[in-house]
């Protein structure tokens, strides 16, 4: 990789304020949860402040929760509240409503996350089931983010649809859009984890993502190279999807367990993501035609 690259990189990165996402983590949060019996408040907590957590994490998280019978209500629009309701197939929530069904918890995780994704950083940070979903959509995002970018600094005419983070032509290159994207990316993965968020913080991350801007920069030209035009689109974005997947992948398995995958688990990883990316490109770029 040319020092020029480097310096793209470095410049991209200037924009880049961890400070922005740190000042997620300070947002206040509280859940209020309404039910209509002891058992049925239990349960409830039970799910969101699991009993393996440590008693001094436990209290913590009691700063959080709340049942509506002690007297607490919302104030803020920061307050989510839980409806216990044992019904097969709850409402949906909306707003700052919310149902929680007990039989299928995620259900809850899955629309307060759809309905409030502003709160996703301190839901994670906090709220220990909601944290890897969190993770997940994060890491989703940001891979279709630098997916649709690869697609448009190719051809910008055919892609005319896409909002990203960014103006396109901010960039001196994608390698350098991409690396800033996944450093983002990491910065959100480690506060949403309850790690410490910041350049020197998070340094050995950072230096891996940028190692790996060699590997897929190489690999998309090496594609672009040897397939017709346009034929060279769908690899070409599918690779930096799956390269933003599995470095995010990777993350969250090192902030979870406090272990990166290894070799073996990346490959595997990487050919789910390539493909994954694959199926993504080419739907978007067929939906695109049909709009033109």
């Amino acid at each position: 990789m040319s020092i020029q690259v480097f310096k793209n990189i470095k410049d991209a990165i200037g924009n880049l304020n961890p400070e922005e996402i740190y000042r997620h983590t300070e947002r206040p949060l509280r859940l209020f949860l309404y039910a209509d019996s002891e058992q049925q408040y239990r349960q409830m907590e039970d799910f969101l402040i699991p009993r393996d957590l440590s008693e001094a994490r436990r209290f913590q998280v009691r700063h959080q929760v709340y049942r509506a019978s002690e007297g607490f209500s919302p104030s803020t629009r920061d307050d989510l509240e839980l409806y216990f309701d044992d019904s097969p197939a709850p409402e949906p929530g909306a707003g700052n409503v919310f149902a929680f069904s007990p039989a299928n918890p995620r259900f809850t995780v899955d629309e307060v996350l759809r309905h409030r994704p502003d709160l996703a950083i301190p839901l994670g940070l906090h709220i220990l089931p909601f944290r890897a979903e969190v993770s997940r959509r994060m890491i989703k995002k940001v891979a279709k983010e630098n997916a649709l970018f690869a697609l448009a600094t190719a051809v910008p005419d055919i892609v005319p649809f896409i909002s990203l983070p960014w103006a396109v032509g901010e960039f001196a290159s994608d390698t350098a859009f991409l690396t800033a994207n996944q450093i983002r990316m990491a910065f959100l993965l480690a506060a949403a984890n309850d790690r410490e968020v910041g350049y020197r913080e998070q340094k050995t991350e950072i230096a891996s993502i940028i190692a790996g801007a060699f590997g897929w920069r190489a690999l998309a030209r090496e594609l672009a190279g040897k397939i017709p035009w346009g034929g060279g689109l769908v690899p070409k974005a599918a690779i930096a999807f799956a390269g933003t997947c599995v470095a995010g992948l990777s993350l969250e398995r090192y902030y979870r367990l406090g272990r990166r995958y290894t070799r073996a688990e990346r490959r595997l990883a990487y050919e789910d993501a390539l493909e994954r990316g694959r199926k993504f490109v080419a739907t978007f770029l067929d939906g695109v035609r049909q709009r033109a």
